[in-house]
């Protein structure tokens, strides 16, 4: 307890009184609702081998049903899933749903966790500069007094945009599926990744990305019911890519994917998509879903060594392309 009041005093010198209304009993309270999550992947998984068969991460209790939210890629293609309570039992937890398009997974614990869920906040009126709190399981010792640095555009290798991620710093050692504590208590973001942050006026610095939870409300019914959003699928070609300089390069494709089957190699850059220029990673895939859904063709212009050759790859969608039960 004592230790979460030190906290709260130092994190409160960063921010107006007025702004933050917690006391430390509340804070503790908040705490148990966050667990420890580990799975384990099959060796055959599609994402075995970029994501390892062993995950461990967090994961917030969001309802009184015992539904668990994380980021997704700790419990893709899980054949098991434990959850680690706060009163230390070990308890099986089973696959949900998945949201490619935000990154949330969503678990359900086979017994009831007897902790209060923890009540979503509005991320759409967190601003830059902000302080906020992020924790991981695990107590007080996960808690970590941060600031927002940015809210901007993100672009992931794995086919991935997020339009207004948010960016914070000090970076927290347990990042994945932590949870981000907004000044009255509720849940603002899910944590993803460790990042890179630009902060005025000083430069690069460490840092990690969140996701948003307003981007969860419109698809939380859908995944519990059907375990996958009901929004149209977005095309997916199985490639992974980064943007270096104004080029689009490709780092590897999906074993078995409509790139590779398409002849798109490790190395290619990628110069346009419906003869329309490539510039960025962002506006690569912008391009790209802009031709319909999933299933839809998709024309590139590839340059492959010193030639440049038409492509045509027939995408898929991802959700069938994992094995997710």
């Amino acid at each position: 307890m004592m230790k979460i009041v030190c906290l709260l005093v130092g994190f409160v010198l960063l921010a107006p009184i007025s702004t933050f209304a917690l006391s430390a009993q509340s804070i503790e309270e908040r705490l148990e609702a966050i667990v420890k999550i580990r799975a384990k992947i099959p060796v055959h998984a599609r994402t075995a081998r970029a994501l390892g068969t062993e995950r461990d991460g967090n994961g917030v209790v969001i309802d009184s049903e015992g539904h668990i939210l994380t980021i997704g890629y700790l419990i893709l293609e899980a054949n098991f899933i434990e959850i680690l309570a706060p009163d230390g039992r070990r308890i099986k937890a089973s696959f949900v749903g998945y949201d490619h398009r935000t990154g949330f997974g969503l678990i359900k614990a086979t017994e009831a966790l007897g902790v209060a869920p923890m009540k979503f906040g509005e991320s759409s009126k967190l601003n830059e500069g902000d302080p906020v709190l992020v924790a991981s399981s695990g107590g007080q010792s996960s808690l970590k007094g941060v600031r927002v640095i940015s809210r901007k555009e993100f672009a992931g290798y794995w086919e991935y945009l997020l339009e207004k991620a948010i960016f914070t710093s000090p970076p927290h050692p347990e990042f994945a599926g932590a949870a981000m504590i907004g000044a009255d208590g509720r849940l603002l973001a899910i944590g993803s990744l460790f990042s890179q942050v630009v902060a005025p006026n000083v430069g690069i610095i460490p840092g990690n990305m969140f996701v948003p939870i307003d981007l969860l409300k419109p698809i939380l019914s859908d995944l519990k019911t059907t375990g996958r959003s009901s929004r149209p699928p977005r095309p997916w070609m199985g490639l992974f890519a980064d943007e270096v300089r104004g080029r689009v390069f490709v780092n590897r494709v999906s074993p078995g994917g409509p790139s590779e089957k398409a002849g798109v190699k490790p190395g290619d850059i990628i110069l346009s998509v419906n003869r329309v220029a490539v510039k960025s990673l962002a506006g690569f895939y912008r391009k790209v879903w802009a031709l319909g859904r999933a299933g839809v063709k998709v024309p590139l212009q590839v340059l492959q060594g010193n030639r440049i050759n038409k492509i045509t790859i027939q995408s898929s969608e991802r959700f069938t392309f994992l094995k997710l039960r």
